[in-house]
């Protein structure tokens, strides 16, 4: 059967500052097709996804929809020209409930002179949220009363329930457990199956080609070009990505080093209600403990205790000296350091400069005298963004201008700036090309032979066993297994703790 295209995209360009994101890109898209876009980390993938979402302003060149030339200036618009997409980060407004956020900039059919019919707004989101099969989550509620996850599939509602013409999904799946990947897939091959289009944006190289028709690579803002998938496998990808060779393992490669027996951090019976029970385990120094589990295992909420960012939580958290952990000023005081896997919420002040993010925990640090030298924290500030090679204009550039492996570069600088000695880093890498992974990777083993102590969460199997001295697997909110380094050591061996 003949092809029909539906999206023609010519000259497309866009710059900030001095940055040249998108430059010149012309490409075509056909209907009822899964196109992967893939490219490092600030190669122009998610900008020109965004232009086309309306989300930013088109710089130079058009794009042509079904022959008819389109100018979104916003999500509202391009969702009626018949676009929508699914951002990486969070895409639904707190303060909203449920199904104000799926009808936001469409309550047309719920307004009566003038005045919102919420019943008929929440019951209609309700059968939606039904026939989608997240009927647990109540259209009623306020947004706030669900996790990063929950609010996601709350996304892919709003984004895919009018049915559009082309869904972009932005790295949507580091942010689903396996249940929730299942389901956006399965959205994914239903929007196919009914000869609509579906941008699929994804550094997991092996998702992509097992979910796609096509792959369309960019670098550095250029079109490469667009290969069939089945004709590629995951190091053609890499080598298209990059430009060059890279090697199919980046994790340790060692083996058999004895952890240190010097405690650094003792848990003890924490508990957080509903979320884990009586978890208890130590961290040595110059470990990396790995946890892992499927969502909603408690992971996530073992790094926020360990912090002191669960305001309910009991039991002890204790350093090698005594000092308790009962509050996130202790913990940063005390050398720990937290990066969450919500990135933009909780791990970063968005709409604020690179500088700002990186000395935020260290001004006490960098005051003489109370005073803080303006020239100081930028040398500061430079130097530790440097070192985790951010592509930046400058640290005086918002963060919310940078691509999320350069977010999450400051992230780490921030941490590193302080000079940290126990690091909690929950899902390190979500959202990261493969080049920056092996240089996290690197700088993680680096840390890790400096002394420092890590733990790290995350939902990647092969991260656990590639880069774990330890595993801690996590089930119901206990720990349900735990496991050695060892070269032996399979996914198998971890999922049967898992489920």
């Amino acid at each position: 059967m003949e092809k029909k295209t539906l999206l023609v995209a010519e000259h497309i360009d866009k710059r900030f500052g001095i940055t040249h994101a998108v430059n010149d890109v012309s490409l075509t898209i056909d209907a009822g097709e899964i196109r992967g876009l893939i490219g490092e980390n600030g190669s122009g993938k998610s900008t020109f996804s965004q232009m086309l979402c309306g989300i930013y302003s088109i710089g130079g060149g058009t794009f042509t929809l079904n022959g008819k030339q389109i100018h979104p200036r916003n999500q509202v618009e391009a969702n009626n020209e018949g676009i929508a997409i699914i951002v990486q980060e969070m895409g639904t407004l707190s303060g909203l409930t449920v199904a104000e956020n799926i009808f936001l900039g469409h309550e047309g059919p719920f307004m009566h002179f003038g005045v919102k019919d919420s019943h008929a707004m929440n019951r209609e989101a309700q059968r939606l949220l039904n026939e989608y099969g997240f009927g647990r989550i109540k259209a009623a509620d306020m947004i706030d009363h669900y996790n990063f996850e929950d609010r996601k599939l709350v996304e892919i509602v709003k984004a895919t329930y009018m049915k559009p013409q082309i869904l972009v999904v932005d790295e949507t799946t580091t942010a689903l457990s396996q249940n929730g990947r299942l389901e956006l897939y399965k959205i994914m091959d239903a929007i196919r199956a009914d000869g609509r289009t579906v941008i699929f944006i994804s550094h997991d190289l092996g998702e992509v080609l097992t979910h796609t028709d096509s792959v369309t690579v960019l670098r550095d803002g250029e079109y490469i070009g667009t290969v069939r998938t089945a004709d590629m496998t995951e190091d053609d990808l890499k080598r298209l990505m990059v430009g060059r060779e890279i090697g199919s393992s980046y994790y340790r490669d060692d083996y058999g080093e004895p952890i240190a027996d010097e405690v650094v951090l003792s848990v003890d019976n924490v508990s957080v209600p509903g979320q884990i029970s009586n978890v208890s385990f130590k961290l040595h120094r110059g470990e990396i403990l790995g946890f892992g589990g499927l969502s909603e295992c408690g992971m996530h909420e073992v790094g926020k205790a360990i912090f002191a960012a669960s305001w309910d939580r009991t039991g002890s958290v204790t350093l090698a000296d005594g000092t308790a952990i009962n509050s996130i000023t202790t913990a940063i005081s005390h050398s720990i350091a937290y990066a969450s896997k919500d990135r933009d919420n909780e791990s970063i002040i968005i709409n604020e400069s690179i500088r700002n993010n990186i000395v935020l925990p260290s001004i006490d640090d960098l005051a003489s005298k109370g005073v803080l030298n303006e020239r100081k924290l930028t040398a500061f500030a430079d130097k530790h963004a440097k070192d985790m090679q951010t592509k930046m204009q400058n640290v005086q550039q918002f963060v919310s201008d940078l691509s999320g492996g350069n977010k999450q570069k400051v992230v780490l600088a921030r941490w590193l700036g302080k000079g940290s000695d126990i690091l909690v880093l929950d899902s390190p890498t979500r959202g990261i090309d493969v080049k920056v992974k092996q240089a996290i990777y690197a700088l993680m083993a680096d840390l890790r032979r400096q002394g420092k102590s890590i733990i790290m969460i995350s939902e990647e199997i092969p991260e656990l066993l590639g880069m774990a001295d330890r595993i801690l697997v996590m089930k119901d909110g206990v720990i349900s297994g735990e496991f050695m380094r060892d070269r032996n050591l399979s996914e198998e061996d971890l999922i049967a703790k898992m489920v």
